[in-house]
Protein backbone atom coordinates (compact mmCIF):
# COMPACT_ATOMS: atom_id res chain seq x y z
CA UNK A 1 0.00 0.00 0.00
CA UNK A 2 1.45 3.33 -0.61
CA UNK A 3 1.99 5.59 1.82
CA UNK A 4 1.05 9.50 1.64
CA UNK A 5 1.89 12.50 3.96
CA UNK A 6 -0.57 15.50 3.71
CA UNK A 7 0.86 18.48 5.72
CA UNK A 8 -1.74 21.74 6.42
CA UNK A 9 -2.31 23.31 9.23
CA UNK A 10 -6.54 23.32 8.85
CA UNK A 11 -8.17 20.39 10.18
CA UNK A 12 -10.60 20.38 7.79
CA UNK A 13 -8.67 20.59 4.72
CA UNK A 14 -6.78 17.04 6.24
CA UNK A 15 -9.29 15.74 6.58
CA UNK A 16 -10.72 15.97 3.40
CA UNK A 17 -7.61 14.60 1.46
CA UNK A 18 -7.02 12.39 3.95
CA UNK A 19 -10.76 10.61 3.47
CA UNK A 20 -10.78 10.81 0.09
CA UNK A 21 -7.23 9.08 -0.17
CA UNK A 22 -8.24 6.42 1.77
CA UNK A 23 -10.76 5.76 0.05
CA UNK A 24 -8.75 5.63 -3.08
CA UNK A 25 -6.42 2.94 -1.29
CA UNK A 26 -3.82 4.96 0.42
CA UNK A 27 -2.24 5.34 3.82
CA UNK A 28 -2.31 8.46 4.78
CA UNK A 29 -0.24 10.05 7.53
CA UNK A 30 -1.09 13.66 8.67
CA UNK A 31 1.06 17.01 9.81
CA UNK A 32 -0.20 20.11 11.07
CA UNK A 33 2.48 22.05 10.58
CA UNK A 34 6.05 22.02 9.25
CA UNK A 35 7.98 20.87 11.74
CA UNK A 36 5.65 17.75 11.99
CA UNK A 37 5.66 17.43 8.06
CA UNK A 38 9.17 17.18 8.16
CA UNK A 39 9.59 14.76 11.30
CA UNK A 40 6.99 12.49 10.05
CA UNK A 41 8.33 12.40 6.42
CA UNK A 42 11.76 10.92 8.16
CA UNK A 43 9.62 8.82 10.06
CA UNK A 44 7.50 7.02 7.81
CA UNK A 45 9.25 7.34 4.44
CA UNK A 46 6.08 8.53 1.99
CA UNK A 47 5.89 7.66 -1.28
CA UNK A 48 4.53 11.19 -1.64
CA UNK A 49 4.25 14.52 0.11
CA UNK A 50 1.83 16.86 0.04
CA UNK A 51 2.69 20.18 1.80
CA UNK A 52 0.31 23.20 1.99
CA UNK A 53 2.53 26.02 0.81
CA UNK A 54 1.41 28.30 3.73
CA UNK A 55 1.88 26.68 7.35
CA UNK A 56 2.20 28.70 9.96
CA UNK A 57 6.30 28.44 11.43
CA UNK A 58 7.94 26.58 8.32
CA UNK A 59 5.77 26.63 5.30
CA UNK A 60 5.77 24.34 2.42
CA UNK A 61 8.46 26.24 0.66
CA UNK A 62 10.49 25.42 3.68
CA UNK A 63 9.91 21.99 3.97
CA UNK A 64 10.37 21.22 0.46
CA UNK A 65 13.90 22.91 0.89
CA UNK A 66 14.87 20.75 3.73
CA UNK A 67 13.39 17.50 2.23
CA UNK A 68 15.50 18.11 -1.26
CA UNK A 69 18.47 18.06 1.00
CA UNK A 70 18.28 14.56 2.02
CA UNK A 71 19.12 12.26 -1.02
CA UNK A 72 16.02 9.89 0.27
CA UNK A 73 13.59 12.74 -0.92
CA UNK A 74 15.49 14.07 -3.91
CA UNK A 75 13.24 11.37 -6.13
CA UNK A 76 10.12 11.43 -3.88
CA UNK A 77 7.36 13.54 -5.19
CA UNK A 78 5.59 16.68 -3.47
CA UNK A 79 2.76 17.91 -4.30
CA UNK A 80 2.13 21.47 -3.63
CA UNK A 81 -1.41 22.61 -1.99
CA UNK A 82 -2.48 26.17 -1.91
CA UNK A 83 -5.38 28.23 -1.62
CA UNK A 84 -3.46 30.93 -3.42
CA UNK A 85 -4.17 30.72 -7.53
CA UNK A 86 -2.13 34.04 -8.20
CA UNK A 87 -0.34 33.72 -11.85
CA UNK A 88 3.25 32.85 -11.28
CA UNK A 89 2.41 30.52 -7.98
CA UNK A 90 2.62 27.48 -9.95
CA UNK A 91 6.09 27.97 -11.87
CA UNK A 92 7.39 29.38 -8.39
CA UNK A 93 6.36 26.60 -6.92
CA UNK A 94 8.03 23.80 -9.40
CA UNK A 95 11.21 25.86 -9.77
CA UNK A 96 11.95 25.13 -6.20
CA UNK A 97 11.41 21.09 -7.06
CA UNK A 98 7.29 20.75 -6.13
CA UNK A 99 6.32 17.81 -8.79
CA UNK A 100 3.04 18.47 -8.37
CA UNK A 101 0.08 21.27 -7.86
CA UNK A 102 -3.30 21.78 -6.73
CA UNK A 103 -5.59 24.76 -5.41
CA UNK A 104 -7.88 24.88 -2.62
CA UNK A 105 -10.82 24.57 -3.05
CA UNK A 106 -9.48 21.05 -3.73
CA UNK A 107 -11.57 19.36 -6.77
CA UNK A 108 -11.49 15.77 -6.12
CA UNK A 109 -11.06 14.41 -9.25
CA UNK A 110 -8.52 16.89 -9.77
CA UNK A 111 -6.82 15.82 -6.67
CA UNK A 112 -7.14 11.86 -7.38
CA UNK A 113 -5.80 12.67 -10.89
CA UNK A 114 -2.84 14.35 -9.44
CA UNK A 115 -1.97 11.66 -6.98
CA UNK A 116 -1.87 8.86 -9.49
CA UNK A 117 -0.02 10.65 -11.79
CA UNK A 118 2.72 11.83 -9.14
CA UNK A 119 2.99 7.91 -7.50
CA UNK A 120 3.34 6.45 -11.08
Amino acid sequence: MKKILIADDKPNGRELVRTVLENSGYAVYEAGDGVEALRCAREVQPDLIILDLHMPGIDGFGVIEELRRDSHFAAIPIMALTASAMQGDRERAMAVGFTGYITKPIRLGALRGEVERLLR
